[in-house]
């Protein structure tokens, strides 16, 4: 007998809602639309029309702190918008991209001030039509270019410059950063501290920073995407110089989705000094010597070697058209035309997932909705049984493969995406328990007569080197394949199970080929997580993009691994001791 009336009710709810007003569209989005449709129907004598358009849109609520031996560096609360515009002229086949000179600003540029921050409309269309314009004048004078250059090359392969895909609709809410400015500082101000009581190190400094926002993407294949993003790390550094003048350094980064989320207090502390004991063991430990023999790789350690030998690989990049004579353009690939070849053992298998949220109870750092070319990712198996399955991919078509999986993160050169993984999980079917890989590395060790083996348990990735630093490891680099970062914890381990630390070694020839050579892997994954970027080593502060990344993977033990000493002049120790901390 109750069911009649609260039927009416149902009914009579329904009808108000029928007679609501439709939520007001995002002003946004309704501009980037609006302009993408005006600008498609123009046509202009002797000049190729737009195929297709898109617009991105980044936008950050930041928060910045940094501090040094408990005083205040800088403070800043930022909000901005960035507009980052594409305009191709041709087909799908042949556009203006790919090319040398794509991307360069050929046409007028106007003079504009910062994105407008407001959602005002008219003020909208106005910055996004003087932006269109520009990209449109360059995009015209580069496809021009571009034919005059493939009039004296020949390309081998015929590959179309773009991929379709189907339009996405994804308009997710974002809001304003929400965190305790005042007790950040404080915070940040009383882990700088720490490091003055530690004389030995040269500099150090501790820093906060803080984003909620994400991007708007439009385009004229009919895509929507309003798509959050949200970082919180705190970072801590320290360096310090040994008694011949060579520099050592530590970092270590606490990351989160949100500052409630960063860990507390005393973690941070513990980390601190941590940190400093590291970089003062450091400095008074021995140069390290030529090594050719096992390596193993331990805890952290063996993600971030995986994350860089092999996830940074796992996306190719694409020779540009140019002028006949000119190179060294884009980086070698050594995973490149190697799809059905092994890789690695046959145990191992690698699967990139931005799907998924959370892994043991703890959220996923990779995660994300819709990449920045409007396509929805989905899982990824990469490598099967040890064998290369396929690559992280943009809608730039690479040889034998043409169409995106979703995993364009970050802008790229010559007008196109950079692709990067996600939520990385390498896994061995055939994993050992994680205390005997220190074992089988001294068996090989007393069967080889070698006086010690060699343990690393963390790498300089992402680097926090200097970029001299950097640009000596580039040019120094031996042989083909890409240049690794240095190892920051490397040990010497004796037959009697004695530990001695070393520092300023470096690899040769560590490249994605070494990964077949794995003997075992631990039962120990451990989930490293960082902020990628295209820099070298995926440099701190290399580049103005970055996008966040995960790897869980486990120790690994490698057979004959290469290290050296790093060459190069070693600066003077400072002729004048340090000043008294203490007041």
């Amino acid at each position: 007998m109750k069911s009649v009336p609260l039927l009416a009710a149902s009914v009579l709810a329904l009808a108000l809602w029928a007679q609501a007003p439709a939520p007001a569209p995002d002003p946004v989005l309704q501009a980037m639309h609006d302009e993408i449709a005006r600008s498609r129907k123009l046509t202009v004598s002797n000049l190729e029309a737009p195929y297709f358009i898109e617009y991105v849109i980044d936008e950050s609520d930041n928060f910045t702190v940094s501090a040094n031996l408990g005083g205040l560096l800088t403070r800043r609360r930022d909000h901005f918008r960035i507009p980052e515009i594409h305009v191709r002229v041709g087909d799908y086949k042949f556009d203006n991209t790919n090319y040398v000179g794509s991307g360069m600003e050929f046409g007028t540029r106007y003079d504009l001030e910062r994105f407008p921050l407001e959602n005002s409309y008219p003020v909208l269309r106005r910055y996004l039509w003087l932006e269109t314009d520009s990209a449109y004048k360059s995009a015209v004078e580069a496809i021009s270019r571009k034919r005059a250059a493939m009039r004296n090359v020949t390309e081998s392969d015929q590959l179309n410059d773009f991929a379709h895909a189907e339009p996405v609709r994804q308009v997710r809410p974002w809001q304003r950063l929400a965190i305790d400015e005042d007790g950040w500082v404080a915070r940040v101000r009383s882990l700088s501290a720490i490091f003055a009581r530690y004389p030995e190190l040269e500099n150090s400094g501790v820093e906060l920073d803080a984003t909620d926002g994400g991007y708007y993407l439009a385009n004229s294949e009919g895509s929507e995407v309003r798509e959050p993003e949200s970082v919180a790390f705190v970072r801590l550094r320290a360096t310090a110089q040994a008694p011949d003048g060579m520099g050592v350094r530590d970092a270590v980064t606490f990351h989160a989705l949100d500052p409630a989320h960063l860990p507390p207090d005393a973690e941070l502390t513990r980390a601190a000094n941590a940190l400093a004991e590291n970089v003062v063991a450091l400095a008074h430990a021995p140069r390290g010597d030529d090594y050719s023999g096992p390596v193993l790789f331990e805890g952290a350690a063996g993600a971030q070697i995986l994350a860089e030998v092999l996830g940074k690989n796992l996306s190719l990049s694409r020779r540009p058209v140019m002028e006949p004579g000119r190179g060294g353009v884009v980086a070698v690939n050594d995973l490149e035309g190697r799809v059905g070849a092994r890789i690695l053992p046959d145990s191992f298998d690698v699967v990139d997932d931005p799907t998924q949220k959370e892994w043991r109870g703890r959220p996923l750092f990779g995660s994300y909705g819709v990449d920045r070319e409007g396509v929805a990712p989905k899982p990824l198996r990469l490598v099967e049984k040890g064998v290369l399955k396929s690559y992280l991919l943009t809608r730039q078509p690479v040889r034998g493969l043409e169409g995106s999986n979703g995993r364009a993160r970050l802008p790229g050169p010559f007008g196109a995406s950079l692709a990067a993984f996600s939520n990385l999980f390498i896994s061995s079917s055939e994993a050992v328990p994680a205390g005997e890989l220190k074992k089988k590395l001294m068996e090989l060790v007393r069967a080889r007569n070698k006086p010690f083996g060699i343990v690393v348990r963390k790498m300089d990735f992402p680097s926090s080197a200097p970029p001299d630093v950097v640009r000596r490891l580039l040019s120094s680099q031996q042989g083909g394949g890409r240049p690794v970062s240095l190892p920051v914890l490397v040990y010497r381990v004796y037959p009697d199970g004695r530990e001695e630390l070393v520092r300023g070694l470096r690899f040769r020839g560590l490249g994605v080929r070494s990964l077949k050579d794995i003997l075992a892997a631990g039962d120990d994954s451990a989930a490293f997580e960082f902020m990628d970027n295209a820099a070298p080593f995926a440099l701190i502060g290399g580049s103005s993009y970055t996008t966040e990344a995960c790897v869980v993977a486990p120790s690994i033990l490698i057979d004959d691994l290469e290290l050296h000493p790093v060459e190069g002049e070693l600066p003077k120790l400072p002729l004048v001791t340090p000043p008294e901390m203490a007041r």
